[in-house]
């Protein structure tokens, strides 16, 4: 939780990988692919024909190659100093300032979409505020957060900057006559850049989707159970496949067929027909809760004579019965529509 609370990215097991994949591809899908002339560029190196220092890259050298350079007690302090910065020139290296990349990928893009304007280039508890004139980064005139409540108190998840032209220009040598546009405009389009911190906003997507939701069972009595709601497109397994009474080999395999067919549709499945230990349904349904499943199915004898599950929904605990066959497209069919919302 401290690393989080400071901004810096942890590890994460195999679901929260899946769910920092989700989120990111999502981001990815709402900035890059957002209007019909926003196109995603990666500009992790810089060109071999900038400085390093303009680029303001950082070089990566096994730390063995920098010991033994200055373990050369015979070399003089500016020798060792000229050693190691040839040792990093030969290294590889990253950018540290992304947007210098996409300032260079603009006369390019610019020329795809034959010099006509607009065109983009892309790298409940939310609220947004301005940035203090304080705070602002050099060059921009204004800033906007993208704030999430955590419990601790509220932190930045996005951050947009207004950049104006300068940057631009100062990038292409002040040459005006490559930035204009073949729209009868002189004026040098202004740069709009938007920076995010993904484990922050995972972080506000696990706080925001967690529920403790309570209801009263047949037996009038107070049931509370913990629920991760997060969106149908985000949550790292979409349905759960266990199985009931009956012949527990028959029903491995049926459970083996329908994962295969969850593959090959790209529908992630959780094996819990796998389970040696023995777990209650009551069990299983607060372990998925928990763990943000949309659906569970259950195979029992009743699929090895009729070919019928019983299906339980993560949201609303409704269990139906539908048949085997349409299980996968009925999945299908639920995530391509959320998707849409």
């Amino acid at each position: 939780m401290q690393l989080f609370q400071r901004g810096m990215s942890c590890s994460y097991g195999p679901l929260g990988t899946e769910l920092r994949r989700n989120v990111l591809e999502q981001w990815w899908h709402s900035v890059s692919r957002s209007g019909a002339q926003v196109f995603g560029i990666s500009s992790l190196s810089c060109s071999q024909d900038k400085a390093q220092e303009e680029c303001g890259q950082l070089g990566l050298t096994d730390s063995k190659n920098i010991k033994q350079t200055l373990d050369q007690n015979e070399l003089s302090k500016e020798q060792l100093v000229q050693k190691v910065h040839m040792l990093l020139q030969k290294s590889p290296s990253v950018r540290t300032n992304l947007l210098q990349g996409a300032l260079e990928q603009f006369v390019p893009s610019l020329e795809l979409v034959n010099r006509k304007l607009p065109f983009g280039l892309a790298e409940t508890d939310f609220s947004s505020t301005d940035v203090p004139e304080e705070e602002l980064e050099q060059a921009a005139s204004r800033g906007v957060k993208i704030i999430y409540n955590f419990p601790w108190g509220p932190e930045p998840l996005e951050m947009l900057w207004s950049r104006g032209d300068a940057e631009l220009l100062q990038t292409h040598k002040g040459v005006r006559s490559k930035l204009q546009c073949r729209d009868g405009r002189k004026s040098v389009p202004h740069v709009v850049s938007v920076t995010g911190n993904i484990d922050r906003g995972l972080m506000a997507f696990l706080s925001n989707s967690l529920q403790q939701l309570k209801r009263e069972d047949t037996k009038q009595k107070l049931q509370q159970r913990k629920v991760l709601k997060l969106h149908p497109v985000l949550t790292p397994v979409k349905v759960a496949l266990d199985i009931g009474r009956g012949a527990t080999v028959e029903l491995r395999q049926v459970c083996e067929g329908l994962l295969q067919e969850f593959m090959e549709a790209k529908i992630s499945a959780w094996p819990g027909y796998l389970e040696t230990m023995p777990t209650s349904m009551e069990q299983l349904n607060a372990k998925y809760d928990e763990m943000g499943v949309l659906f569970t199915v259950v195979i029992s004898e009743n699929t090895l004579e009729s070919g019928l599950v019983h299906v339980r929904s993560r949201d609303t605990t409704i269990k139906e019965t539908m048949h085997i066959s349409e299980i996968k497209n009925f999945l299908s069919r639920y995530i391509s529509a959320a998707d849409k919302i």
